[in-house]
């Protein structure tokens, strides 16, 4: 679980990562990450119905959870991330696109500043 703190929670913070962040996408999710100039890192996650149903969607909740808690503390600067499941989130490979896309984001941050 990500303590308060580390979550972000109003729309304004999640448009603001969509928009102005940088993006990469996987077959099962889309990894949009913001630099910011204080810390600490905060992650943000969405999962629409497209996914399945309320079980499934928690779900995929949860294992994003787990993901990007291990992931966050190895940012070199403190981000804002937002964390989108598409529909294939519910039966792929969910561990190894997020490695991918975390990598890719990060690698695309520290190239963008």
């Amino acid at each position: 679980m990500l303590p308060a703190p580390h979550r972000l929670r109003a729309s304004d913070e999640f448009r603001s990562v969509v928009r102005s962040g940088i993006r990469v996408g996987r077959p099962t999710l889309v990894v949009h990450a913001l630099p910011k100039q204080s810390p600490p890192s905060r992650a943000g996650f969405v999962v629409s119905r497209a996914v399945g149903n309320a079980v499934t969607r928690n779900r995929v909740k949860r294992r994003l959870r787990h993901l990007v808690a291990d992931a966050l503390p190895s940012a070199p600067q403190p981000l804002d991330v937002v964390v989108r499941a598409l529909p294939p989130a519910a039966s792929g490979p969910l561990v190894e696109d997020f490695t991918s896309a975390w990598g890719a984001a990060l690698a695309k941050v520290g190239a963008a500043v």
